[in-house]
This record gives C-alpha cells, structure tokens and sequence, in this order.
C-alpha cells in the first residue's frame, strides 16, 4: 500500500489582491522525487512555504509526514529540512566545521556532529576537500555541501527549491547524484525547479502548476503523452522534393504532417515508430528523394510544458 509523505488539498493563499494559490492539490507517495513545474509567479514557492510550515495559507488542508500542518507545526519541523535556491554556508567556515555547525546548532553532542559530519561528508563526495574554507569550494561543491547541512538529521521530508539554479552542467549532474542517493536512502524529496530537463531526469511525477493550480500531474512520460505521442521527421536536401517527402511520411503516419518549408522539413505523428521509419526509409530512397535528417522524436517535457501552461518556464515574474 503506498503511503504519502505530503498531501495538500485545496490551498488558497493569497497576497493582498495577488492569488499565489488558487486551489492547489498535491499527493507525494513516500521515497519519492516529486517535481513542481511551473512558470515564475505559478505558486511553487508559495506551495513550499506553506507546506514547509514558513507561512499560513488562508484555505484548504496540508499534511507532510502524517502531521498536519496548521494544528501540528512543530511535529512538522522536526521531520523536514528545506534548501533555498542558493548554497547558506559559510564561506570562512571549512566543509565539515559548516556541518558541525549546523549539527550542534540542531542540538547534537559535538562527538555525535563530528561523527555525522564524517558521514555526510563522505556520503557526497566531499571528505577529500573537509579541511578547506567553502569559499574555495566549486558552486557545485557549496551545493552538495548545502544539502549535506539539510541532511544533518535525516529528514523524512526535504523541500528543494531550485536546487542547481546558476550551476555549470558537471556541477549539475553532481548534484543530481546526490538527490538519487537522498531518496534511495527513504528521503521524500519535492522539487521545484524551471529546468524541464532537471524534473526529466530526477522526478518520478510531476505536477504543472500554473495560476496557482495543478494543470498537469503524471511522470515525465504521461506528461509528454498528453500532447502526442512520436513523430517522425524527415529534412530533405532539395526544396522541390518536399512534396513527395509529404506524400511519403502521410502513408506511414497516423496524422496529418506538418511542413516547414524554410527547413525543408516534415513531420507527422507515427504509432509505431519503428514500422513507420522503415517505411519512409525505403519509399524515400525507391524515390530517389535525398535527405540530410530523418528520426523519429518524442516531445521533450519542455514542449508537454510550454502547451500545458501556454508559456515556457521562465515567464512571469514572481513564483
């Protein structure tokens, strides 16, 4: 029986004349990556205030790890950690003093923090670099470094809030690694995050929120799903044989195809890519048409965004 880490229902948080949450709903199974997409100003920030307990909402019901949170808050804290979108060590401070640090500050013995500092340390690939200031640290190193602190008392719960936000791709993928390794050891993690690529590679499901409200809910693939299965695509070298690739790729599609006449390009939905490919393929070439790309493509979860929501990630202005 799967039992849920979070479950909202219904939150209406509102900013003076602003709606930030309009009816929110959200159910995150236990050992779980749970993504919330949406465009700055669609409510994700909001939404982990709120369940993380940092601000009323004004209607609805919340509980994360079985507490709720109005009537049960402390019971609440004491279950999650919560890691902002930019790295809150110190930077005089060396890797393992930050995490005794935080260790003693969340009332451990300085035997027991110096020991989960080692841990913790290890665990993400950082105990070669324990005894340097974090100032000397790469940005992917503070960010490990960061989660390592919000997991100083093994959180059932952890709130990540555009976790690789201004990250160089390798520093990203690190941290990447670190959060599979959160949730393969129980944690529950809920990520907002505007990288489509992120919530691909990390979520299991994912909610698209927009306005404040749940679009969208499903993994990565159902969401692509709902705006069409593969197509298939074919760039041909000559202009003036677009027409008969259109003719060609509409006996073997199960739509009607798109043609780009500027790239000299068509596209149509397939139901099996594999048949359809093999049949453009042999029809092409009996006609003698030459083409510089021919695949088959699946949306990307940018593109199940941008028509789910009407906008990409980055529009708006507030979150």
């Amino acid at each position: 029986m799967t039992t849920h880490a979070i479950v909202a229902v219904g939150l209406v948080k509102r900013f003076g004349g602003t709606t930030a949450l309009d009816g929110l709903d959200l159910t995150v199974p236990e050992g779980t990556v749970y993504g919330l997409l949406g465009p700055n100003g669609s409510g994700k920030t909001t939404a982990v205030r709120t369940l993380a307990t940092l601000q009323r909402f004004d209607r609805g019901r919340a509980q994360v790890a079985g507490y709720d949170v109005v009537r049960a808050p402390e019971q609440v804290r004491r279950r999650i950690s919560v890691t902002g979108q930019y790295a809150a060590v110190d930077e005089i401070l060396s890797g393992r003093q930050n995490l005794v640090m935080f260790g003693r500050l969340l009332h451990l013995c300085p035997r027991t923090a110096r020991a989960r500092a080692d841990e913790l340390l290890a665990q993400f690939g950082l105990s070669g670099a324990a005894g340097r200031s974090a100032a000397q640290y790469s940005g992917g190193m503070r960010r490990r470094l960061d989660l390592a602190a919000s997991l100083i008392l093994r959180p059932q719960v952890l709130f990540l809030d555009e976790p690789t936000t201004g990250l160089d791709p390798r520093s990203r993928n690190q941290v990447w690694h670190a959060v599979r390794q959160l949730v393969a050891d129980g944690t529950t993690v809920l990520l907002t995050t505007q990288y489509l690529e992120e919530a691909d590679q990390l979520a299991n499901r994912n909610a698209v929120i927009d306005a404040g409200r749940v679009v969208a809910d499903g993994s990565p693939d159902e969401l692509k799903s709902k705006i069409g299965g593969d197509r298939i695509e074919v760039v041909v070298r000559a202009p003036d044989q677009l027409d008969v690739a259109v003719g060609v790729v509409t006996r073997a599609s199960a739509g009607e195809p798109d043609r780009v006449p500027d790239t000299r390009t068509v596209s149509a939905p397939v139901t099996d890519p594999v048949v359809a490919l093999t049949q453009v393929v042999r029809e092409l070439h009996a006609a003698g048409v030459v083409v510089d790309d021919i695949g088959v493509r699946r949306p990307t979860l940018d593109e199940a965004f941008l028509q789910l929501t009407g906008h990409g990630a980055g529009a708006g202005v507030a979150s």
